[in-house]
């Protein structure tokens, strides 16, 4: 196996982590004698779990081989600090690794580069850049929160071929195929968290767990609640999980009976007595939460994208044209109705595919990954 192929399995191995490590970044690791041929492989697992190296280490000692003057092909920098799990870089140098590529450095203070020094100073060659843009849109939402101390936000919308995603009296299940769905499903796996707004609440009284897909976890559920409005009925709370409410203020009666419930209720208002909608992105950073998973309506969309917090679209769109009806967010613009198209949201095509009959686009705000 040449360098090549060995970086391009550990971003493989990695994108298999995709859906069970946050909120720790998803890595990949493969180990490789001086001939080329693999000794170890593995990815990080959940959350307190082993990461890439130590699987990789495992993998080795499982084989019965030795990988004292190996090299290791990682798509991150190595962890020098003690988190959940010990500092990979130590358990590298005692295995007797004798180079490592990395990807990318981990943009975490307690790392950013610290790993990377770590290692050379026992001696380790290390080298860094393989396949960096890859390894950093793998975990996007991890660079995000380290970086601009905000999740990754991913609105999800289902809509017709002319933009509407509900009738006019609300209907909307389901304008997409059980496929698209699905998909939708996996795109929630794979989030930190997963919002949703109290009238989508009311309205569809709706789960919004991971179910369509195997999942080893069931990411935590932000409701934008400010009156506090969620009924302690509601289907969501039969979900184990957790589930965190921000309100705009504080009802003791109401909010004991969702705390009864389990959910944890915060208090974070704007001056207009709403939700300071860039406040809760903030406090659901200091949760870990790396992607952020929007499945909406119309208004909390809509409120998002004109305060700038929308970071990337996920859109399903079926073959139909429904003509009158409600589209993917309302006033979606600062100052209402634009007068100049020049003024239009600018985004940028990320990647098309076909999923049963619908089409999944994913288009990014332009520029927004540039941090």
């Amino acid at each position: 196996m040449s360098s090549d192929e060995a970086v391009r399995l550990a971003i493989s191995l990695a994108h298999e982590a995709n859906a069970i490590a946050a909120p720790n970044p998803a890595v990949g690791c493969v180990i490789t004698s001086a001939d080329g041929r693999v000794l170890g492989a593995g990815h990080t697992q959940q959350a307190g779990g082993p990461h890439a190296e130590i699987m990789a280490l495992r993998d080795a000692s499982a084989r019965g081989v030795v990988v004292a003057g190996a090299t290791a092909y990682v798509t991150l920098e190595p962890c020098s600090h003690h988190g959940r799990t010990g500092p990979c870089c130590d358990a590298l140098i005692a295995a007797g690794i004798r180079k490592v590529v990395a990807s990318i450095a981990d943009p975490n203070p307690l790392v950013a580069g610290q790993g990377f020094e770590r290692l050379r100073a026992a001696g380790i060659e290390v080298e860094v850049g393989p396949l960096a843009a890859e390894s950093r849109e793998l975990n996007i939402g991890f660079f995000s929160r380290m970086i601009r101390k905000t999740p990754w936000v991913r609105l999800k919308a289902a809509a017709s071929l002319d933009g509407k995603t509900a009738l006019e009296n609300g209907t909307s299940q389901w304008i997409t195929s059980e496929a698209a769905r699905a998909d939708g499903h996996a795109w929630r796996a794979r989030a930190g968290a997963i919002l949703t707004g109290v009238g989508t609440v009311i309205e569809d009284d709706p789960r919004l767990d991971v179910r369509l897909v195997e999942s080893t976890r069931q990411p935590p559920l932000v409701i934008v609640d400010s009156r506090l409005q969620t009924p302690p009925t509601a289907r969501l709370f039969e979900v184990e999980r957790k589930v965190w409410i921000y309100a705009a203020g504080r009802d003791e009666a109401k909010a004991a009976a969702l705390e009864a419930r389990g959910a944890t209720v915060s208090c974070i208002a704007n001056p207009h007595g709403k939700v300071d909608l860039a406040a809760l992105l903030r406090d659901l950073a200091a949760r870990e939460v790396n992607e952020l998973h929007v499945e909406a309506g119309h208004k909390l969309n809509g409120s998002l994208m004109r305060e700038g917090l929308v970071d990337e679209l996920l859109l399903y769109v079926a073959p139909k044209f429904i003509g009158a009806g409600l589209g993917i967010a309302s006033r979606p613009h600062p100052g209402g109705a634009l007068t100049s198209l020049g003024d239009a949201l600018a985004l940028e095509f990320r990647s098309f595919e076909a999923v049963g009959p619908d089409l999944r686009i994913v288009a990014r705000v332009a520029g927004r990954d540039r941090f």
